[in-house]
């Protein structure tokens, strides 16, 4: 079992105005999936605080796992995807790119959204848009995979070629 860590970046959710659903939702599928959840935090969309949110489970709590919900659109304030690239040691193409090939197959807006997937030290970090509804789509894509990653990450298995 890993453990995960969920970060929602929403200005509103940060305040109190908006019930935070997306984050929630997150931290039901990866309790599906077999990880523990032991780390949720709502931050504002500001690119320092999502940073600090990312770094501090990755530094200070070692979470194998942090997943963002918020922040990956065309507004102004989303700056999930440069807070992420901001702190990742090394970027993890596929697995947003993998989100947006299937979920373009249900809507053209697909092709909006600006997440991002990397790597800190010994932590995957994976963003995800901010609704309900594409979280649904887009991480039921790439959480089936991520176990072998995170073996391959954690040191918990050999080289991809050698299995």
């Amino acid at each position: 079992m890993y453990t995960a860590a969920v970060i929602t970046v929403s200005d509103k959710g940060s305040q109190g105005r908006r019930v935070d659903t997306g984050g929630p939702l997150v931290c039901d599928m990866l309790k599906e999936a077999g990880f523990e959840v032991q780390y949720t935090v709502i931050v504002p969309d500001e690119q320092p605080e999502i940073e600090k949110a990312i770094k501090y489970c990755a530094d200070t709590l070692d979470i194998a796992l942090t997943v963002t919900t918020g922040g990956t659109g065309f507004s102004p304030r989303d700056v999930t995807p440069e807070a992420t690239i901001a702190v990742c040691d090394r970027m993890a193409p596929g697995i947003p790119e993998a989100m947006r090939y299937e979920s373009l197959k249900i809507t053209n807006r697909a092709m909006l959204t600006r997440q991002q997937a990397g790597i800190r030290g010994s932590t995957l970090i994976v963003n995800l848009p901010g609704s309900p509804k594409a979280i649904r789509e887009n991480f039921s894509v790439c959480l089936p995979a991520l176990e072998h990653g995170l073996e391959m990450l954690r040191g918990k298995k050999g080289d991809c070629a050698a299995t």
